[in-house]
């Protein structure tokens, strides 16, 4: 005669148990040695206790009711709110995926709906699935139930008297970030992109260090920034010749190595030949030096490398970029000799500001020329550009000249980089999101309206 199944709510113990938990309370042993049979509120009181009970090798608990808590709680900034799939920050293959996935396009038929999406969306910019005109008018409607082209809200859009623009940008509610177009820079302009809401890295003379880190953009956020850039450009189609924006560099808010897997998936899309097709050798990634990050950056975005480097010994590195304190100089210097691609032709920039009396002086430039012997490398000396609150002050011209002529006597190429911007706080160190200050917009709202005010009196 078969043995009758055990009841469903006997509890299977577990393959193995390395530790044994505390006591139950009240049961005077420990579970897993003899486990509580808990009986039910109609239980005759003197019936009522912890006495263990095993079935047949099994853990027996009797059920009782339970009195739950249930705590509800709003998404934190830290992540990005869920909602309908946003086609501009898929690579590929994740949109091809996301295709077949959601039911909307036959697997057959995935990889050349996927070309003809990512034509429209990445070469012609377009954020309408009605314009689509080579895709059958209920396929288009099933796309737009599904799925979204989405830009962020351009909170403010800023024009610098030497032409550079600047972008404050919402992704969500207490979300935002900015980037900055800078024309003439690179091969025709430079885009300078954020792939954090915010910083952890509290370098001390950075604006955006002295916000807190939000949370990190996704891929479809940063590229974005590209796509919005490009429509104030009117630069869609993608052209072959003729470029206004030719360069990308990620200097903007936020350490891009902290948040590698959007930021690669954002270069896959922007270098993508078939939509907005930059070349990778004109994306840069600009680090403060993860060091265990910086070769896998190179496998996985084969883009150019920048250190953010503003010092020659660790004491005063250590002060500048606390991140020094965990990957000190001479850890980072071997992160980037084993950069995949390092050569004559694919230098790394090391990126040093000037600071007056802090790392200026000559003897700094024969360090720095001494420390980065073996490296293919070029220097970018950037003047230190104020910000509110800064405790630093800019080296005068003259000294800067002196530094940059020891590193070229030396054979570094070490172009003195133009402060552009500066008088929209768009310059080198000077971003940070309007949600930790009062927008310009609002206070030349309050000045006209004081003006305004004034006139009436």
């Amino acid at each position: 005669m078969e043995a009758a199944p055990p009841p469903s709510h006997i509890l299977k113990p577990p393959a193995s148990t390395p530790t044994r938990p505390a006591p139950i309370e009240g049961a005077g042993m420990r579970f897993g040695d003899r486990p509580p049979r808990i009986l039910p509120p109609s239980a005759p009181s003197g019936m009522r206790s912890h006495a263990p009970h095993r079935y047949r090798g099994a853990f027996f608990v009797e059920p009782r009711p339970l009195s739950l808590t249930l705590e509800l709680k709003r998404p934190t900034l830290a992540e990005p709110v869920s909602g309908p799939k946003n086609l501009a920050g898929l690579t590929r293959a994740q949109l091809q995926a996301a295709l077949v996935d959601s039911g909307v396009v036959e697997p057959a038929k995935a990889k050349m709906r996927t070309n003809q999406l990512w034509r429209w969306v990445h070469n012609f910019g377009v954020t309408d699935f009605g314009r689509m005109t080579d895709i059958a008018k209920d396929a288009r409607a099933r796309l737009e139930a599904e799925f979204v082209l989405q830009r962020p809200e351009i909170v403010e859009r800023q024009v610098s008297k030497d032409g550079t623009r600047k972008w404050l940008l919402r992704f969500a509610p207490g979300v935002e970030a900015e980037s900055v177009f800078i024309p003439g820079v690179g091969r025709a302009g430079a885009l300078c992109v954020s792939s954090q809401v915010g910083c952890t890295l509290n370098c001390t003379f950075c604006h955006t260090g002295t916000q807190p880190l939000v949370r990190n953009l996704s891929a479809a956020e940063i590229v974005a920034q590209v796509q919005i850039c490009r429509d104030d450009l009117g630069e869609w189609p993608s052209p072959a010749v003729d470029r206004q924006l030719s360069n990308i560099v990620f200097m903007g808010m936020g350490e891009p190595l902290y948040n590698l897997p959007h930021v690669a998936d954002a270069i896959d899309i922007i270098a993508d030949n078939e939509g907005i097709a930059l070349s990778r050798r004109r994306i840069t990634l600009s680090t403060s030096g993860v060091v265990p990050e910086i070769p896998r950056a190179g496998e996985k975005t084969q883009a150019m490398l920048a250190i953010s480097l503003h010092a020659t010994n660790d004491d005063l590195r250590n002060e500048l970029v606390p991140l020094n304190r965990r990957y000190p100089i001479a850890e980072l210097l071997d992160a980037v000799r084993a950069y995949p691609g390092l050569s004559n032709a694919r230098r790394v920039t090391f990126e040093y500001v000037m600071l007056k009396g802090i790392n200026d002086s000559p003897a700094e430039a024969k360090a720095l020329m001494n420390l980065l012997k073996g490296i293919p490398a070029k220097v970018n000396l950037i003047p230190f550009n104020p910000w509110p609150g800064s405790p630093y002050a800019c080296s005068d011209w003259a000294t800067i000249e002196k530094f940059a002529a020891i590193l070229n006597r030396a054979g570094y190429a070490s172009p003195i980089r133009t402060p552009r911007g500066r008088d929209i706080l768009a310059a080198c160190g000077q971003l940070k999101s309007e949600s930790e200050k009062t927008r310009a917009s609002e206070r030349r709202k309050a000045e006209r309206a004081d003006a305004l005010d004034v006139q009436d009196e």
